[in-house]
Order: structure tokens, then C-alpha cells, then sequence
């Protein structure tokens, strides 16, 4: 059975569905396995053939080894199914050595629901066979897309309460749309008047409040996370990266066997740390290549050693990277500390208290052995949605232009050219105005964002993903906004919670 423990290693060891349930450990850690399966090469080309959903219940299942193959692999049918526009579920666009890995055939449009179809199904079972009978209050900050990904992972799911919290004005107006007309008898959803780190930092604290929790316990509910610090987040992402380079083999952009670079437009750090774990499976992924938006506080990271969020906070055009203290960083600090978690523990206080944390000369070293980070400014952006338009008739969504524009940059600073791969993290369509203004440049779209779905449209000649295509006539069913002082307040109020 898999073991998990803490990055803060103030908690023993559980199995992966505990893990799950918990979302983050009692000391405020994150859990990640105490050691990760390695796979030869013969076992990896072994899953060629295989459909994706034979691909991901091959691989989760070395992770979740309490769960029965028949089990499993309902839940992964269940949630890789006609929800998705493309039975190939995660298909690669190839273009001669360079390939994008499309995450965003789902039904919300982002990479977030290679997870978060499959999320709902892992904490109910976790639920089950812990023998619980609480109900699940799953508490989300969203700077973008993980919010409506986890609304409809968890909407009408039984057992299960979810409460999304999102940045007013820190979102584009489609995925603000998106959430606040959600339906369901289970589903909140609140803005917070401040950023994405408002948010988070709220979620956090929420957690570890003794009084909330205890109010929590005597109602029969308890709390558990979908943001990517639960792991049931973070491992049906490993999949997908596993399924890229079978299918850039496949397609002849790289012999089985050679190494590819891979390029993640990244914000909590979530989905670079999956492709991190992939390579140390065994995946022949020769450099990671982290890339920010003007928020660059991971690239500064990657190249100094120094993590420092004392820096001004931009609003830009690829808000899901609009990040300052990036989550998932702890279980890389894990590693680089050689799991000496008090070097954890010392790491995150450091960051709490003065805003920043170093690294030491070798783990600096480390770390830039592995990964190189870039940037991109909003007119780096704009720049490259357009530019590979034009040369490559292929349009992407400003996450994924971020990912290019690094890319470039990589390549022209490093002379490597080997086969790379792209994840391309949204639908263009979730970012309309951006892509038009980007490709036909000084030309006047009307004010309403949603009325551009249509123009995009028939500018590109694709059809409006199914997931989009009603979203101006559906109705707003939540406007509550609140100060994120208010959050726990608010979570009290809308689980009937008295507090003593």
C-alpha cells in the first residue's frame, strides 16, 4: 500500500485515499508518497496502444493501490467520458519537433479537469472507506480556472458541499461567468475584494482554524481541498504528460526511448510538479521549463534561488498564472532539502513572516539542473498568440503563449532544439478578446466579452466548445463578495456552523 507524508513531517504516515480526503496534512504540510514507482522504458512504450483511460488507470493505479482495478477503473470511464469533445481525451497538435499537448477538451475548457472529473470519485470512496458518514466541504481559491473545473467535478455529487472562493476583478469576465452560473444544490461561490493570494491564504487559514474545525466536527462535516495542494489533484496530472510522449513517439516527433523538453505555463506550480514526477518515474523529459507571466516571481525563483513575494501583484491577461506565493513549491523543497522537513517548516515561517526564503548554493544548483524558468510581459504575450497564428495557422489561448514565448526564448539562449513539449493549458475561446486583438491587431470587437465567442468563431472557422457556447443566457446564481477577512465568517454562515 502507498504510503503519504507530510512535507512538515509533524504527522504519520497515511494511505493515498486518506491523503485524499484530507487534502493537507494537520501540521499545515503537504503530502506527497514516501517514494515514487519507477518504470523502465519497455513498461512506459508498453502503453502505447492503450486508450487514455487504459493509460491513467495503469499509472493511478501505483498510486492508489487500495482501490480495486474494477473500481478504478469505473471511476476513470466515469470521468474521461462523454464529457469530453475528443474521445483522445489529451491529444497532442504536432508540428514538426514541437507539440502541444491539448488539455482543454473537458467540459469546463482548461487543463484543470484532467482532474477534476476524477476527483469527485476519489474523495467519495476515500469517504467510504474510512466509514464516514460527514459530509466533504470542499473549500477552493481559484485565480481562473480550477474554480468552475471543481464546480463541476463536485455539483450534485452526493455526501459533498463545495465553496469556491475567486478574486473579483482577477479573473477574465468568461471564466467569472462561468462560475457564478453554476447550478447545483451543493455549490457556492464567493469573491474575495483582493488577489488570488487572498484567496489562498484565506483557504489556508480556514483549515487549521481550531474553532471552525471544531464547529465543523460537531455538525458531521469536515473539509478537504481541490486546489492542487491535495494530491488527488496533482496525480491524474502525471498521466497526461506520460500520454503526450507516447503520442509524440507515435506520431514520429521523437524515437522511443530520447528525451523531449517540456513547457508548462505555470502558476501554483501544480501542473510543472506532475511532469517533475513523471520524469522521475522514468519519462525521458530532458529539461522543464517553467514559464510566468509578468508575475515572475517562479522565474526570479529558478534563477536566484531566492523565492521573494515582496514585489507589486500585476493583473494580466493570463490570469490562472496571476500567483505570488505559489503552493506546490513545498514539495519541491521537500526534495531539495533531502526531505529534511524542518527545513521545510523553516522555509515556509521565513516566507510567512518576511515574504521570502534562500536556497543554498547547492540547492540552487539542483534545482537548476532540472528546471529553467522564463517570462513573458503582456506584449511578449499578445506578441507570440499572434506570431504562431501566423506561422504555425494554430491559435492559443494567453496561458499557452506565455509557454511559447518562453520556449523561444529557451531555445535562442540555449541552443537545445530537441523535440519539445507544449502543454496548452486552455481553450482559446475562454480568452476571446485577447486572441482577436493579438491576431487582427487595431481592429474595434464590441465591449462584451461573451458576444466575441461567435466572432472568434467564425474568424477561425471552429466551433464554440459545447462547455462555452450558452454561457451569455445562462442566469447569475451567486453574487455574494466578501473581504478576505470575512472568508471564515462567510464559510460558518453558509454551513449553519456556531462557533463556541
Amino acid at each position: 500500500m502507498s504510503e503519504y507524508i507530510s512535507t512538515r513531517g509533524n504527522t504519520e504516515a497515511v494511505g493515498a485515499l486518506t491523503a485524499i480526503r484530507r487534502g493537507i496534512a494537520p501540521d499545515g504540510g503537504l503530502y506527497l508518497p514516501e517514494s515514487l514507482p519507477s518504470l523502465s522504458l519497455a513498461r512506459i512504450l508498453a502503453l502505447a496502444p492503450l486508450s487514455y483511460q487504459e493509460r491513467a488507470q495503469t499509472l493511478l493505479s501505483l498510486f492508489l493501490s487500495e482501490l480495486e482495478k474494477a473500481e478504478l477503473r469505473a471511476m476513470v470511464d466515469l470521468a474521461y467520458g462523454p464529457q469530453w469533445d475528443t474521445p483522445r481525451i489529451a491529444p497532442i497538435r504536432a508540428f514538426d519537433k514541437l507539440a502541444f499537448l491539448e488539455l482543454w477538451h473537458g467540459p469546463t475548457c482548461a487543463f484543470k479537469d484532467l482532474a477534476l472529473q476524477l476527483l469527485p470519485h476519489l474523495l467519495t470512496a476515500a469517504a467510504a472507506r474510512a466509514g464516514s458518514s460527514a459530509e466533504i466541504v470542499i473549500l477552493v481559491a481559484t485565480s481562473g480556472d480550477t474554480g468552475k473545473a471543481a464546480l463541476a467535478g463536485f455539483a450534485d455529487i452526493p455526501g459533498t458541499r463545495i465553496i469556491v472562493f475567486y478574486p473579483k476583478e482577477g479573473v477574465s469576465s468568461v471564466q467569472e461567468r462561468q462560475m457564478v452560473t453554476q447550478t447545483g444544490g451543493n455549490v457556492h461561490v464567493v469573491a474575495v475584494q483582493g488577489n488570488f493570494d487572498d484567496a489562498q491564504a484565506g483557504v489556508k487559514a480556514i483549515f487549521t482554524d481550531e474553532r471552525l474545525l471544531a464547529a465543523l466536527s460537531r455538525a458531521n462535516k469536515e473539509f478537504s481541498s481541490a486546489n492542487s495542494i491535495n494530491w488527488g489533484r496533482l496525480v491524474p496530472q502525471i498521466v497526461y504528460y506520460f500520454s503526450g510522449y507516447l503520442d509524440m513517439v507515435a506520431q514520429g516527433l521523437v524515437a522511443a526511448g530520447d528525451s523531449i523538453n517540456v513547457v508548462v505555463p505555470s502558476g501554483n506550480f501544480g501542473n510543472i510538479l506532475a511532469a517533475h514526477y513523471a520524469r522521475r518515474m522514468g519519462l525521458p523529459i530532458a529539461r522543464l521549463i517553467c514559464a510566468s507571466n509578468r508575475n515572475r516571481v517562479l522565474t526570479d525563483f529558478l534563477r536566484t534561488g531566492v523565492y521573494d513575494r515582496n514585489r507589486p501583484f500585476y493583473r494580466t491577461s493570463s490570469p490562472s498564472m496571476d500567483i505570488l506565493v505559489s503552493s506546490n513549491v513545498e514539495r519541491l523543497l521537500f526534495e531539495l532539502a533531502d526531505r529534511d522537513s524542518s527545513q521545510v517548516r523553516a522555509w515556509q515561517e521565513s516566507l510567512a513572516r518576511t515574504g521570502r526564503y534562500e536556497l543554498s548554493p547547492g540547492q540552487r544548483e539542483r534545482l537548476q539542473a532540472e528546471f529553467w524558468g522564463g517570462f513573458a510581459d503582456e506584449e511578449a504575450t499578445r506578441a507570440a498568440i499572434a506570431r504562431t497564428y501566423r506561422e504555425l495557422g494554430y491559435v492559443v489561448d494567453p496561458h499557452t503563449a506565455v509557454a511559447v514565448h518562453v520556449f523561444r526564448e529557451y531555445v535562442h539562449t540555449t541552443g537545445d532544439r530537441r523535440p519539445t513539449l507544449i502543454a496548452s493549458t486552455a481553450s482559446p475561446f475562454k480568452f476571446s478578446r485577447v486572441v482577436l486583438e493579438a491576431i487582427w491587431e487595431g481592429e474595434t470587437f464590441p465591449e462584451d466579452e461573451l458576444e466575441l465567442l461567435p466572432v472568434l468563431s467564425d474568424r477561425l472557422q471552429l466551433e464554440i466548445p459545447a462547455g462555452l457556447a450558452d454561457l451569455a443566457r445562462r442566469p447569475v446564481l451567486h453574487d455574494m463578495v466578501c473581504a478576505p477577512a470575512e472568508m471564515k465568517q462567510v464559510v460558518a454562515g453558509l454551513l449553519g456552523l456556531t462557533q463556541s
